[in-house]
């Protein structure tokens, strides 16, 4: 399951990505874009942390609880991030549009 470390590290690293993208952006709604493209990595992340979890840590009871929390607080972090992705988006495109006609 080395594939799963793998994209554990680079959805930490796209997390990181837009985060810092987020924090120097000064559009409002381009904010709110990179946010929600943060959280789906984020949810994604998580998600993926408790998958890997259910594969290499003993199999307790306390492990396999733990393993489904992140896999249901991941999944619909993801969801939400993706929901206001795609509310955004077009926001996002209107408003670039209306900065380079100025």
């Amino acid at each position: 399951m080395l594939i799963l470390a793998f994209f554990i590290v680079i959805l930490f690293a796209f997390y990181l990505f837009y985060k810092t993208k987020y924090f120097r952006s000064s559009r409002p709604v381009e904010k709110k874009w990179l946010g929600a493209k943060s959280n789906i990595a984020l949810g994604l992340f998580v998600c993926l942390f408790g998958i890997n979890h259910l594969f290499f840590i003993s199999e307790t009871t306390v492990t396999f609880i733990v393993s489904i929390i992140f896999i249901v607080y991941g999944g619909v972090f993801t969801w939400v991030g993706f929901k206001k992705y795609k509310h955004y988006l077009p926001f996002a495109i209107e408003e670039v549009q209306s900065l380079e006609a100025k």
